[in-house]
């Protein structure tokens, strides 16, 4: 029961962080900075990249195989 709320609280942190990344991108200052740089911020990048750390983390914990015997 912990296990799948950790999930779901990485897999709602992290699909927040994408949003929020992805809303970085979109936006005036990221797109100047993507035209004359060829990337964009290096907060937007944590944002993207991290949102889905999370994610995937949450899918892991939540869909992957559980352990016999219990704790270890």
């Amino acid at each position: 029961m912990i296990r799948r709320s950790i999930a779901l609280g990485f897999i709602v942190f992290g699909a927040v962080l994408l949003y929020l990344g992805y809303d970085m991108t979109q936006s005036v200052v990221g797109e100047l900075t993507r035209t004359f740089s060829g990337t964009y911020p290096d907060k937007t990048m944590a944002y993207l990249v991290g949102g889905g750390i999370l994610v995937l983390a949450g899918l892991v914990l939540l869909f992957g195989r559980k352990r016999k015997g219990g704790r270890s």
